[in-house]
């Protein structure tokens, strides 16, 4: 049987353990403890949900490293092929379908064999939102760890045992300090839009950067002044304000929603 006091003691901090830069102890703690590191990342946004500092750390302390390419039903079939040539150990998933956890599983277990270990624990790592713990639930069969759409919703580390031989590790999302722009974070899903500031901003970034796809998606014109398809995409979902006036504010929170869980397609 699984012990909590066994976790507990597994994650106490070890007075010899020196907390290594921005991306916390229990990373670093979990990176220690486990024979094998899972990276999941969002197929839509791979070099923008990778962690290299993260990376270096678990293959210097001589971690099997193995990228879970989540969200694999947003991309055709060479778009995929082309990420796999990236990675020495990759294994493409979509934790929503149940496709490919199995093979991840298996996976898991013939680097660990390869590598002289019989019972793995495994360390579960990423960006918030990328599917951490919706992989976890679909490699045990049930929810195993909660779950949720909004982003940072895993605020501490859960250890879940997936079988009598695989032990898992989930982690709250890491990000990385070059990437902490809030409209860059928003449009990879790492951060809760109706938690910005000022999410207008972040649509604009995304009109720029994906010309057309959010006007193809509500059926709106393409405008010169990226603010006005917001205002569009307002007015086209009747959401105004008093005075018919268009709420762009909840029109941009609805966009980037819409955007993170993968409606609006690139």
């Amino acid at each position: 049987m699984f012990k909590n006091v066994f976790i507990e003691n597994l994650f106490k901090p070890a007075s010899y353990i020196q907390v290594m830069s921005h991306f916390g102890w229990i990373v670093h703690k979990v990176i220690q403890k486990s024979n094998v590191v899972l990276e999941v990342l969002d197929a839509r946004f791979i070099d923008e949900t990778r962690n290299k500092e993260v990376e270096h750390k678990i293959l210097s302390s001589h971690k099997i490293l193995i990228h879970v390419i989540n969200k694999c039903d947003f991309l055709e079939k060479d778009e995929l092929e082309k990420i796999k040539k990236q990675f020495e150990n990759c294994v493409f998933v979509s934790a929503k379908k149940h496709f490919g956890t199995r093979m991840l599983k298996e996976k898991i277990m013939i680097l660990s064999k390869q590598n002289g270990i019989k019972q793995p624990f495994v360390g579960v790592i990423g960006y918030p939102n990328v599917g951490k713990s919706s992989i976890i639930n679909a490699l045990k069969g049930l929810e195993a760890a909660p779950t949720s759409s909004i982003a940072g919703f895993t605020k501490s580390l859960r250890a879940v045992r997936i079988s009598k031989d695989l032990v898992m590790f989930d982690t709250p999302g890491v990000i990385d300090k070059s990437q902490q722009e809030e409209d860059d974070l928003v449009l990879i899903g790492a951060k809760n839009p109706a938690s910005m500031a000022d999410p207008s901003l972040a649509v604009v970034k995304l009109i720029k950067k994906h010309p057309g796809v959010i006007e193809k998606h509500y059926g709106t014109e393409i405008r010169r002044v990226k603010e006005k398809t917001i205002e569009d995409v307002a007015l086209k979902l009747n959401m105004k304000k008093k005075g018919n006036i268009p709420d762009n504010e909840r029109a941009a929170v609805k966009i980037l929603i819409d955007w993170q869980s993968g409606k609006i397609k690139k």
